[in-house]
């Protein structure tokens, strides 16, 4: 299994990202997916997830109204539409897969599988 995270880079406050993560070698649909970050000296934070065909998804606090999580299960991709975005938003960004979560749930559980960091960074 791979999910492969992309869409990173160096943004102004203010200013907008989609994040991409495409998986491979799993039943796309049957997984629960999620986007979780982490700065330097602090715990991984879950930021958003999604369900099995995007009819529920769940937003920590800090991005609602702000990131807008999506998935394609034909392109076996989620997204992550970031706007709006603050300094305080700079982190590594990771995907995540779980077969049996939930989207909410999926900031409190141990996770099937992740993939590799993208580096958002916003600049004042």
């Amino acid at each position: 299994v791979q999910l492969q995270a992309s869409g990173g880079g160096l943004v102004q406050a203010g200013g907008s990202l989609r994040l991409s993560c495409a998986a491979s070698g799993l039943t796309f649909s049957s997984y629960v997916m999620g986007w979780f970050r982490q700065t330097p000296g602090k715990e991984r934070e879950f930021v958003a997830g999604i369900d099995r065909f995007g009819g529920s998804t769940y937003y920590v606090d800090s991005v609602k109204g702000r990131f807008t999580i999506s998935r394609d299960n034909a392109k076996n991709t989620v997204y992550l539409q970031m706007s709006s975005l603050k300094t305080e938003d700079t982190a590594v960004y990771y995907c995540a897969a779980d077969r049996w979560a939930t989207a909410q749930a999926m900031g409190v559980m141990r996770l099937d599988y992740w993939g590799q960091g993208t580096q958002v960074t916003v600049s004042s």
